[in-house]
């Protein structure tokens, strides 16, 4: 099986390099995202291996099939930049990585909280710069304050077990409510009980933007919004906002709606041209990480070994467990 790899980082090699050999595959990889102008690349290739920010729309599509990939294979467990209706139609498989770590996300969300309430962040510079003053830097204590958590799959469970760690009430928001012990209730409920919201959801047409200014308003003063999810999830311009003016007395976001141009890249050298995220992080109350929250050793791992896995399948002419299916 001959795979093309696109978007691939140094990390990437580390992990897929020595599993690759052990199942006899060629990787070629490529510094380029997947997209319909770079499709042409996989010619030739049985796999076309595609991250969370490639373009896989329908034209796309089009040219892997044209090319005679026979399978995309996504190590990532999103899937929302995949066209998976005009896969299906085309006849091209689409795969994906379920689970790595949950534990990886959740408690990287987790350290936003703590760094954003605590500040940590801002003091870390300033005793670099020999200031010891603690002004300015006061948080509050999360034990006895009341934790929104919207999506209860894997991850979101794993942080509701964190928050309760800490002494956090957690209250829950999901379509399909699990039967255990966690207290679920209606979004309008959760928005306007919750000191701190975090998000655990998939980017659906029904989730989209749904931290909008409306929301927005319901909640708490002096909320913490915690995204770890999708960045479409939130809008932008309502987040701002709700900063600016105090409604929202902070953020942790490792996900940005626009974030295709700059997550994931070194552009310490260029002016970053998106207005919103200059301004998101020029904002004391924010911290920005780059999509990181999945990136430990054990996810690593995981993902190597669940995306060559999945091309095994294909070769053998096993079931695709991990198939992803349009939907009805």
């Amino acid at each position: 099986m001959n795979i093309a790899f696109f978007d691939a980082k140094p990390y990437d090699y580390i992990w897929f390099e020595p599993l690759s050999k052990e199942y006899g595959y060629e990787i070629h990889y490529c510094d380029y995202r997947l997209c319909a102008d770079t499709a042409v690349l996989a010619r030739g290739f049985d796999v076309a291996c595609a991250f969370v920010n490639d373009k896989i729309c329908a034209e796309t599509i089009g040219v892997l099939k044209e090319c005679g990939v026979r399978m995309l294979a996504m190590r990532c467990a999103g899937y929302n930049n995949v066209d998976v209706a005009a896969a299906a139609k085309a006849g091209l498989p689409v795969v994906r990585v379920p689970s790595y770590s949950p534990s990886a996300v959740a408690e990287h969300t987790a350290a936003l909280l703590l760094s954003v309430n605590r500040k940590t962040h801002r003091a870390y510079y300033r005793i670099r710069d020999n200031n010891f003053s603690i002004n300015g830097l006061m948080g509050f204590d999360l034990a006895g304050k009341t934790a929104g958590i919207i999506g209860t799959g894997q991850i979101g469970s794993l942080f509701a077990g964190i928050a309760s760690g800490f002494g956090m009430r957690v209250l829950a928001y999901d379509p399909f409510p699990k039967e255990d012990q966690l207290e679920y209730v209606s979004l309008d409920r959760l928005f306007a009980a919750s000191d701190i919201i975090s998000l655990h959801c998939p980017l659906t047409p029904d989730t989209y933007h749904m931290i909008s200014k409306s929301r927005v308003k319901e909640m708490k003063k002096g909320v913490v919004i915690l995204n770890t999810s999708r960045g479409a999830l939130i809008d932008t311009e309502a987040l701002l906002e709700g900063l600016i003016d105090g409604q929202i007395g902070g953020a942790g976001l490792d996900v940005y709606e626009e974030e295709s141009d700059y997550f994931f890249e070194d552009r310490s050298g260029e002016i970053i041209r998106d207005e919103e995220l200059s301004r998101l992080l020029t904002l004391p109350n924010v911290l920005v990480t780059s999509h990181q929250a999945f990136f430990t050793r054990e996810a690593m791992q995981a993902i190597a070994m669940v995306t060559l896995e999945n091309i095994c399948a294909l070769e053998q002419g096993r079931p695709l467990e991990n198939t992803v299916l349009p939907r009805s």
